[in-house]
């Protein structure tokens, strides 16, 4: 894994950013960016997956989730937000909640549950989006216009409310509701997914000590599966806030 150079993709390149008002907002926050290609849906995950879940188990077992370090900072940004947050849960917290209550998480796609699994392990948001449905140049985290389309994952269409934070791409889609609190249906990981983006966010302190952790880890897993899998990343910060990875 490369933490120093772009990924070398099909075609025009891409780019992910969190846009200046969000970093503003939010002077808490680290981010982190991984692109794989040469992932699928032929993998076994189990073995690995059960390994960060029952290190998440473990911690649920001494406290619950609400009282983590790492969802307490999303929850008061959620506050912040004008949202409720206990409405409107980051999805590591979404995660350890269910993760407590019925002792497993669901089984949707390899390279999703490994994702998740690895997010209710550092308990901090990490989303997997197929880099084939994003419409480049530009993937930004940024406040919604409120004209941008999101597309749940029964089908229907949304617009993300104005001042909204998403991920917003050149088309003017939005594949988040909420920032963390639900990706979108149209660039869900599924059975033909071959190239992942894959984004860890926190805002916690110590988040910026974490990032690093959580992309090895993920990185590793995904070569460990896939090996014909190519993975690239980079820890994202005020200073060098962009990540280019391999386009359509």
């Amino acid at each position: 894994m490369n933490f120093a150079s772009p990924p070398s993709g099909r075609g025009t390149r891409l780019r992910f950013r969190h846009a200046d008002a969000v970093r503003s907002d939010h002077p808490g926050l680290s981010a982190g960016a991984l692109y794989a290609t040469g992932v699928g849906a032929d993998a076994d995950v189990g073995e690995a997956t059960a390994v960060y879940t029952t290190r998440a188990s473990a911690r649920l077992a001494g406290a619950a989730e609400g009282t983590f370090p790492e969802v307490l900072a999303w929850r008061r940004a959620f506050s912040r937000m004008g949202l409720r947050p206990t409405q409107y849960r980051c999805a590591s917290e979404s995660l350890l909640r269910r993760l407590r209550k019925e002792g497993s998480l669901p089984r949707i796609h390899p390279v999703v549950d490994l994702c998740n699994a690895v997010s209710a392990a550092y308990a901090v948001p990490v989303a997997a989006i197929d880099a084939d449905r994003i419409t480049g140049p530009l993937l930004q985290v940024c406040h919604a216009r409120g004209d941008e389309e999101y597309t749940t994952f029964g089908g229907g269409t949304e617009h993300p409310a104005p001042g909204e934070v998403t991920y917003a791409d050149s088309a003017g889609r939005a594949h988040a509701r909420r920032w963390v609190h639900r990706q979108s249906g149209h660039s869900a990981v599924g059975e033909h997914t071959g190239r992942v983006l894959v984004v860890a966010e926190a805002l916690h302190d110590g988040g910026a000590e974490l990032m690093p952790q959580v992309l090895k880890t993920i990185a590793e897993e995904l070569t460990a599966h896939w090996p014909a899998a190519v993975t690239e990343a980079a820890v994202l910060t005020p200073d060098a806030p962009e990540f280019v990875f391999g386009g359509p």
